[in-house]
């Protein structure tokens, strides 16, 4: 399939664990898409003239566009319905729809600022986290911008306020401390298979538990803040179950396709 007969479209940011959501999301449905990358700050015009906000990920097909990840997954599930990840018992999928709905309400972002906290110290690292796959003409500009995008970001995540900072690095390892209670190595927190509770979980959590996927997984080399931020949690129960589901129900990209926002 080429890539002009591919009608699906992710509006997403490379490193994002929302966007991760869908990208897993698409990818275990065996969904073909196209992945428009944009960069945060600059991205804010094409998103809001999708949309009306500035979040992401976003998915177009023909005339429709749906925001938000846990929208796109129910989008997704209606109509390409196999494998499911709604579990097909009710209570089951009551239990794995209000998980998904708790970690992206609380956990997400505090991982998101708890990580940023770091990052926003290391402008030339986060330019090439989300500017690696762009031309060289692009990754410049985009760096020369850092110092602007970075400020943006550390206001709006609040990672210049150290209580808040603290209080997301407690949430994480709180997160990660529910997972450890709530599924042992190769379980599943709702039921006996994998649904979009584990996908979530295992989504919001991976900024923090680093997860051999190359959507997900923090570039090399890494600089020793972000070394110390993943060593933090290397070891605790909930980052290895993590990684299990990682190894076990994240396959690879459907379709090669990436696109820069235009």
């Amino acid at each position: 399939m080429s890539a002009d007969e591919v009608r699906l479209e992710l509006h997403q940011f490379r490193l994002s664990h929302y966007n991760e959501k869908v990208r897993w999301a698409l990818d275990v449905k065996g969904v073909p898409h196209k992945r428009i990358s944009h960069l945060p700050g600059p991205h804010m015009a094409a998103i809001r003239k999708l949309t009306g906000t500035s979040e992401t990920p976003v998915v177009r097909i023909g005339g429709v566009v749906v925001a938000g990840s846990a929208d796109i997954i129910d989008m997704l599930e209606g109509h390409y319905p196999e494998p499911p990840l709604y579990p097909a018992d009710p209570g089951q999928r009551r239990a794995a729809l209000g998980l998904q709905a708790r970690f992206d309400a609380d956990v997400g972002p505090a991982v998101r600022r708890a990580l940023f906290a770091e990052l926003v110290k290391e402008p030339s690292y986060l330019c090439r986290i989300f500017a690696g796959g762009e031309s060289w003409v692009t990754r410049t500009g985009y760096r020369a911008m850092m110092p602007v995008v970075t400020r943006v970001m550390a206001r709006t995540m609040e990672t210049q306020d150290p209580a808040a900072v603290a209080a997301a690095r407690h949430a994480t390892h709180a997160a990660l401390d529910r997972l450890a209670s709530l599924a042992e190595p190769g379980t599943y927190l709702v039921g006996d298979g994998f649904s979009v509770a584990d996908l979530t979980a295992a989504s919001l959590l991976a900024p923090a538990c680093n997860p051999a996927h190359p959507d997900m997984e923090l570039p090399s080399p890494r600089p020793a803040r972000i070394e110390d931020w993943l060593a933090r949690w290397a070891e605790h129960p909930g980052a290895k179950w993590v990684h299990g589901i990682y190894a076990r129900h994240r396959p690879r990209r459907v379709l090669p396709l990436q696109a820069a926002a235009e």
